[in-house]
């Protein structure tokens, strides 16, 4: 697996693919810089080589140029993270591009405008990938979030680098992390999945069954186990068509040896709100009118032991509605448990858009072994997918 550790960049222009698709408010200024800073490690080791940085990547889903999602937005904030002036293009390719980039000294960084200006990025356009690809000698692929996708920029533009293409550190990490939990974990393996749709995660579950030891269940997702064995869930989230799978994943996984973990109380509310009332009740008999919107205490006791146990966790998906203070205890019950556990030596790895905005909310971020930039290409890589902007990398 080739790094950017592999290559000198002196004299060299780095195309790299980063994600810098963040969030803007209505001034068009940056509330959360934290893809920025993630590639920041990449770009200070090809400046201190001598070599220059083009940065290329996409903001939102434009239809056409639309100036709300130019990149010329996130100049200020990158040149103050990366502290140097990034120079700004208003295009990506064409002759003022090529011009550009053909005249840049080392240590100089020009960002490109989006990539998805052009139909032909999302489309994985050759043509497109050729233009994008004659701005730099080496090409380096630090986008996770995107590596899922054979678009121009993330997969195709590879080939026209055949000997001179590489991962960025942040990309380079994201792999190593997830094959430490897939392939090369230290045991017993927990994998916590919450979430709210059993469906959205059928791939994960029966892709990690062979690698984990244990796995609990939380969310929405429990309802559809708890209804499946026969219990009453109210009013409670719950896939009435997926009962069976749910019975065929608890069968598989006691052929397999591994241990689920499903709540066995809840805190139900009777009103999906956070000023409603609430009890804590047996998972198995939450009240007509009810839902269940978080883990009960007796649940989380039990979690715990399984946690402080593990040697190698996988967070993926909250345990409960905790965007409402309310319904957010268990997930950060849960989440002071995985800290504690990781201070105690184990491995822990947190991905999936809503795990990793608990963590990041309620001050965890630093306390987990690593936190996967990528929702998405996080869930296909759990599912045992090969992801085409890594399979280019590795071709």
């Amino acid at each position: 697996m080739k790094t950017i550790n592999d290559f000198n960049f002196a004299n060299k222009r780095a195309l790299i693919r980063v994600d810098f698709n963040v969030p803007l408010d209505e001034n068009y200024k940056v509330t959360d810089a934290n893809r920025i800073e993630a590639a920041k490690p990449t770009i200070d080791k090809i400046l201190a080589d001598g070599g220059s940085v083009i940065l290329m990547s996409h903001l939102g889903r434009p239809k056409g140029v639309e100036e709300k999602y130019s990149l010329r937005h996130i100049v200020d904030k990158a040149s103050d993270i990366l502290g140097v002036n990034v120079e700004f293009v208003s295009d990506c390719v064409g002759d003022k591009v090529e011009k550009r980039a053909a005249s840049l000294k080392p240590g100089e960084v020009l960002l490109l405008e989006n990539l998805r200006f052009y139909a032909e990025e999302e489309a994985g356009d050759e043509a497109f990938s050729k233009k994008l690809a004659a701005l730099g000698d080496i090409y380096v692929n630090d986008a996770f979030g995107t590596a899922h996708r054979a678009h121009a920029s993330t997969t195709i533009i590879a080939k026209f680098f055949p000997n001179s293409k590489c991962f960025g550190l942040l990309l380079a990490k994201e792999i190593e992390s997830l094959n430490r939990v897939l392939n090369n974990s230290v045991k017993p393996v927990t994998a916590v999945l919450g979430g709210s749709k059993v469906s959205s995660k059928i791939t994960v579950i029966e892709n990690i069954l062979d690698k984990v030891d244990h796995m609990i269940i939380g969310g929405g997702m429990t309802f559809t186990f708890i209804k499946a064995l026969g219990g009453n869930v109210g009013n409670s989230i719950c896939e009435d068509d997926k009962l069976q799978l749910a019975l065929d994943i608890l069968k598989l996984a006691n052929e397999k040896n591994v241990h689920i973990h499903i709540p066995v109380d809840v805190v139900a509310a009777d009103a999906f709100s956070n000023d409603a009332n609430t009890q804590i009740v047996d998972v198995r008999h939450i009240p007509d009118g009810w839902q269940g919107l978080d883990a009960g205490p007796k649940s989380l006791e039990n979690f715990k032991e399984v946690i402080m146990n593990s040697k190698t966790i996988l967070w993926n998906g909250p345990l409960g509605v905790f965007e409402m203070e309310s319904f957010a205890n268990g997930t950060i019950t849960l989440g002071n448990y995985i800290a504690e556990s990781t201070k105690n030596g184990a491995f822990s790895l947190v991905g999936g858009g809503d795990s990793v905005s608990a963590v990041k909310q309620f001050g965890l971020e630093e306390k987990m072994s690593y936190v996967s930039t990528g929702g998405g290409a996080m869930l296909e890589m759990l599912e045992g997918q090969t992801l085409p902007g890594i399979a280019a990398i590795l071709e």
